[in-house]
C-alpha cells in the first residue's frame, strides 16, 4: 500500500517535526528499499535513517521537479548499474545531508515493474504520467 508518512502529512497540516519541504528549492530523493530486513511504516518511521537498512540504490537530487494543481512530479530518473536484491518500494524524501535528519515524505509500492529484482543494468525510474502523488 503507497501512503504518506504520518511525520510528513503532519508537517503538511501546520504540526512542526521538521522545517517545512519546499519541494522546488529542497533536495529532494528516493531510495529503493529491501523490505526483507526493513517495511517502512507510516504511523512510526520518520527520518531515512529509520529505513536506511536494506537501500538498494539511491537517486540523485531529484530534478525538473513540479507542483502542479497539487500534483509532485519529477523528471524521468536513470539509476545506474543497479544490483542486489530484490527492492519492492521506492521512499521519497527531503535530503538534508544526514539520514538522521533527511525527512521521509512518502513510500510508493505498487505500479509497473514493482517489486523489481536489480540486474546489475540500469533502472529507469519514470513517475506516473499524473505525478508521483497528488494532494
Amino acid at each position: 500500500m503507497s501512503f504518506f508518512f504520518d511525520a510528513y502529512a503532519e508537517l503538511m497540516l501546520g504540526v512542526v517535526v521538521h522545517s517545512l519541504i519546499d519541494i522546488s528549492a529542497d533536495n529532494l530523493k528516493f531510495v529503493c528499499t529491501d523490505h526483507t530486513d526493513i517495511t517502512p511504516l507510516q504511523a512510526t518511521h520518520v527520518d531515512l535513517d529509520d529505513i536506511d537498512i536494506d537501500i538498494i540504490a539511491t537517486s540523485a537530487n531529484l530534478s525538473g521537479k513540479t507542483t502542479t494543481n497539487g500534483a509532485f512530479d519529477h523528471t524521468d530518473e536513470t539509476l545506474s548499474a543497479v544490483s542486489g536484491d530484490q527492492f519492492e518500494s521506492v521512499n521519497y524524501y527531503k535530503d538534508s545531508g544526514s539520514a538522521a535528519t533527511s525527512p521521509l515524505m512518502c513510500s510508493i509500492d505498487s505500479g509497473t515493474g514493482l517489486p523489481f529484482t536489480p540486474s546489475g543494468g540500469d533502472i529507469d525510474v519514470r513517475p506516473n504520467a499524473s505525478g508521483v502523488f497528488s494532494l
